[in-house]
């Protein structure tokens, strides 16, 4: 059946645009939407190790701000349509989620070019968490540990030994997962060495602090039958899109030796971003080939159903990881720090949603949550940091966020 829409995420943003959330939400939930109908039924082949186009996307903002569950729905609602498609549990313990792995277990026929006809297991799930601490208990080692293994794609079994509900085994698991949760819940469970070498630098973060527009009421600007047609096509590309089945392959301008890989692969290696100097970035860092290469899969199946990664694929999936990393230093920011960045950072929050404060009128929203010295290191700071602009209004001096015209 061919495709109603050129461009399946282009249409999904078109198709979400009466939105408050910010685009960016929107976009990385198409991308969450995408690999969930794809499963683990295409990837890229490197022989000693396979890139499969699963993804942690997390929402990050100040509660109630940026809509994030609204917004992660609605793509996990176009996608629990599509036939084939399993949801695990959102909430609840190792065992629950590796009970539905298990569950998920299956199998869909592949040609493979030397051995033939074959078929190939996967346990693929989609867990769509719009509070992310329900889901994610980091203190569980195992969980943690099973959590990083799904997202590498490891090809072969994995089994958990339990004392009482005995042996889970998994072929092939394919974990997909779109989540959302706040600043201080990062703060409060994630540890810096996370980013560094564990879970974290497999996450691609996305932070916001502000609404895209205000929507009072979403439904004045839905055509309702033309929203749901649209909805309905867009169910129907994601059903074709789930039908893909095969090993991406690189188009020869990518793989041929000193092509496009070969070019990113060094530069990448030599040339640290600036953005990403901090060595609490170098687990993202030896992660960001695979983030690319997964979502270039995302992209071209957004776009066509032949099996090709092509240059523009890759350059499209670099530009918007680039943009991703802005965000996602943002996150890093609340996680790991010392109490000094923690004062700092809440000063901030309150400095933003006022736009323009006394220091008095800061320090009483403060002063249950930190000591009148830490209020005044933390305004110190972040005036000395260039953060905030010290100005006048009405014969009263106040601090206001950088840049701000009041």
């Amino acid at each position: 059946m061919p495709r109603h829409f050129p461009h399946w995420i282009k249409s999904y943003l078109q198709y979400t645009s009466t939105s408050e959330a910010p685009d960016s939400y929107h976009f990385w939930t198409a991308v969450s939407t995408i690999a969930g109908a794809l499963q683990r039924k295409v990837w890229q082949d490197q022989l000693i190790f396979q890139w499969i186009p699963n993804f942690y996307i997390i929402f990050v903002a100040p509660a109630g701000i940026a809509t994030k569950s609204t917004t992660l729905n609605f793509g996990m609602g176009l996608l629990e349509r599509v036939d084939g498609v399993v949801f695990g549990p959102e909430s609840g313990s190792w065992q629950g989620l590796g009970d539905a792995l298990a569950d998920a277990s299956s199998y869909f026929d592949y040609t493979d070019p030397l051995l033939g006809q074959v078929k190939v297991a996967q346990s693929a799930v989609t867990v769509a968490a719009s509070e992310l601490g329900t889901f994610l208990n980091t203190e569980d080692e195992k969980a943690m540990s099973f959590l990083t293994d799904a997202w590498d794609g490891r090809k072969r079994k994995f089994l958990h030994k339990t004392k009482h509900s005995g042996n889970i085994e998994i072929p092939s698991p394919c974990l997909n997962l779109i989540g959302a949760t706040t600043p201080s819940w990062l703060q409060r469970n994630m540890k810096d060495n996370m980013i560094r070498d564990g879970l974290l630098s497999r996450i691609v973060f996305v932070y916001a602090e502000t609404k895209r527009h205000y929507v009072s009421l979403p439904a004045r600007n839905v055509k309702t039958k033309a929203f749901h047609d649209m909805g309905t096509k867009l169910t129907e590309d994601l059903s074709e899109i789930g039908k893909m089945v095969g090993s991406y392959e690189f188009e020869n301008e990518v793989s041929r030796v000193g092509g496009w890989m070969d070019q990113w692969y060094a530069r990448h290696h030599s040339q640290r971003e600036v953005h990403l100097a901090s060595d609490r970035y170098g687990g993202y860092i030896a992660r960001k080939q695979t983030h690319l290469v997964k979502l270039a899969m995302v992209l071209a199946a957004s776009k066509r159903e032949d099996l090709i990664i092509t240059k523009e694929d890759l350059e499209e999936a670099s530009a918007i990881l680039y943009d991703a990393e802005l965000s996602m230093i943002k996150v890093f920011e609340s996680v790991g720090v010392v109490d000094e960045a923690k004062h700092l950072a809440e000063l901030m929050q309150f400095i933003r949603a006022y736009k323009w404060i006394t220091s008095q009128d800061l320090y009483r929203l403060c002063h249950n949550i930190m000591s009148e010295k830490d209020f005044k290191q933390a305004l110190r700071l972040a005036i000395e940091g260039d953060l905030v602009d010290v100005s006048e209004k009405q014969g009263k001096r106040g601090v206001q966020p950088k840049g701000t015209v009041h």
